[in-house]
């Protein structure tokens, strides 16, 4: 893509961001461009095309793929501590409100498939994570995609909502609700891995 076009891309995603798709132009999306309606209608069909280059490109969507999560050190609190942080460093507020800007009615057929390789890279790269640590011994055997799910449900919640309502809603400072996230979940897991020594200890004496 060329700089001209690029520039109606980031102009075009900068306000369906800050405003919404269907009150945002083709005028105003030329002139936070630097360029004139006609240059915009010789790069793009319309408003719609714009916008869904946009989202087919990373950077619009946080950057958010499999490979940043893979920094593991194989130490589950330090690991689960490091997806929930790296998600929520790429997934500002403004990358919030563009995925709500993405699902209006007119778009979201076609940004449905895009919006969701943000959730899909956390939850596939976390399943692979737990797989290979039930494999090393690390942690007992369990439904690793609910478990993943679960991780990042909490993940995703915290940060849409700080975005949505900042601290009105709670007054939870981040790292504060990640560690105890993480210690519940590791808790969690580690009182299950317990529990199941415990039937089959009864089971293998009676």
């Amino acid at each position: 893509m060329d700089e001209t076009s690029q520039k109606i891309v980031d102009a075009a995603m900068a306000l369906v961001r800050d405003k919404g798709y269907a009150v945002t132009t083709t005028k105003e999306i030329a002139k936070m461009a630097g360029v004139n309606e006609c240059t915009l209608f010789r790069k793009f069909k319309n408003k719609k095309d714009i916008v869904l280059q946009g989202v087919s490109q990373a950077g619009w969507r946080a950057n958010v793929t499999p490979d940043i999560f893979q920094d593991v050190i194989w130490d589950l609190e330090t690991d689960v501590e490091m997806f929930m942080r790296t998600y929520m460093d790429r997934v500002t507020p403004d990358f919030v409100n563009l995925s709500i800007g993405l699902r209006a009615p007119q778009l979201y057929e076609e940004t449905a498939d895009y919006i969701m390789k943000v959730p899909q890279a956390f939850v596939c790269a976390f399943t692979s994570y737990l797989n290979r640590m039930c494999e090393m011994g690390k942690i007992p055997a369990s439904d690793f995609d609910a478990l993943a799910m679960t991780v990042f449900s909490a993940t995703f919640g915290y940060t849409f909502l700080c975005a949505s309502f900042g601290k009105r809603l709670t007054e939870v400072e981040r790292d504060e609700y990640i560690t105890n996230s993480v210690d519940m979940f590791v808790k969690g897991l580690r009182g299950n891995e317990s529990c199941k020594s415990q039937v089959q200890s009864y089971l293998s004496k009676h």
